[in-house]
């Protein structure tokens, strides 16, 4: 059966709807808009239960499928013999070729931009990731940028993290939705939106983020790669794909790591005099650059940028 209305699209391994109408769309969200064959909408169940080879009908005027990455991806930016210099302290969980299966999902990650634009996402993620979960101090062995990856959840988690006014992520019965995984991982409506675009019910399992280290890896791309307005992702902010509008540009909102931290936890760390926890990501994010070779490049801080309310 043929498409009524819109154009035809076969769904391909590691689809899910939302990754489809982020990219055909230009909003994850708008997956709703997706219909079957015969017209009829797509529900819950079916976005959970994808095959491939099924075939969907996008409504019309969706943006051409994306070019193909241009370059070789992460395995080829990080070894694993870089990685585990880098981590050399990490919780089992973080495994390198977990990390590798999880970029997988998303392909353009360091995939995208000049070869040192993807250097530099490599490090930039690296780095949130490694700040997220370090166990690190001034004195400790190796110092205190070797211990990135070291806790895989929140320490001493002061809520159980559930947002109870949203309705489109509800909060599942005695579920806590504190910090997971390499990004920390937090509140329900995450969990959910998290969950939706990888096809896994993170909600009601919201352990697997610290037992599986693909699916942890996985929220983390996720979180890296996904746009949430008004914020740009922060892979395109570190492959050139981001144009500051004129309000950012008002607001000193600059491509550079800087950006990545305000796109992260900018409320609480950008805007104002520098703070101990920024001072730890470009730490970092500088000490992961003199690995792969490169600059720093410019706008690493986010002291003059406004951050999104």
């Amino acid at each position: 059966m043929s498409c009524a209305i819109g154009s035809s699209y076969t769904i391909q391994p590691g689809d899910t709807l939302f990754n489809i109408a982020q990219q055909r769309l230009g909003d994850g969200n708008r997956w709703r808009e997706i219909k079957k064959p015969d017209g009829s909408p797509m529900t819950d169940s079916d976005a959970s239960n994808l095959q491939v080879g099924q075939e969907i009908c996008l409504p019309n005027g969706t943006v051409p499928p994306p070019p193909p990455p241009s370059g070789g991806g992460f395995a080829n930016i990080v070894s694993q013999q870089t990685y585990e210099a880098m981590f050399p302290h990490r919780n089992g969980l973080y495994s390198y070729d977990s990390l590798v299966r999880a970029t997988n999902k998303y392909s353009s990650f360091c995939n995208e931009g000049s070869e040192e634009q993807r250097k530099r996402e490599a490090a930039a993620f690296l780095a949130n990731i490694a700040h997220e979960t370090t166990g690190g101090w001034d004195a400790a062995p190796d110092g205190r940028f070797a211990w990135g990856l070291h806790f895989i959840e929140e320490q001493n988690p002061q809520s159980n993290y559930c947002d109870p006014s949203n309705t489109t992520y509800p909060c599942a019965s005695g579920r806590s939705y504190y910090g997971r995984g390499p990004i920390q991982l937090s509140w329900n409506y995450n969990y959910g939106a998290a969950g939706q675009a990888l096809g896994i019910d993170l909600l009601n399992n919201p352990d697997l983020v610290k037992s599986d280290g693909n699916i942890a890896f996985q929220t983390a791309l996720w979180f890296w790669m996904t746009a949430q307005t008004p914020k740009p992702s922060c892979h395109d902010v570190m492959t050139g794909r981001w144009t500051p509008s004129g309000d950012d540009g008002s607001k000193g909102r600059t491509p550079g790591f800087g950006m990545t931290i305000n796109i992260i936890n900018g409320g609480l760390e950008c805007g104002k005099p520098t703070p101990p926890q920024v001072n730890d990501r470009v730490g970092f994010y500088e000490r992961f650059c003199q690995m792969l070779g490169l600059s720093i490049g410019d706008n690493i801080y986010c002291d003059r940028m406004a951050p999104y309310r």
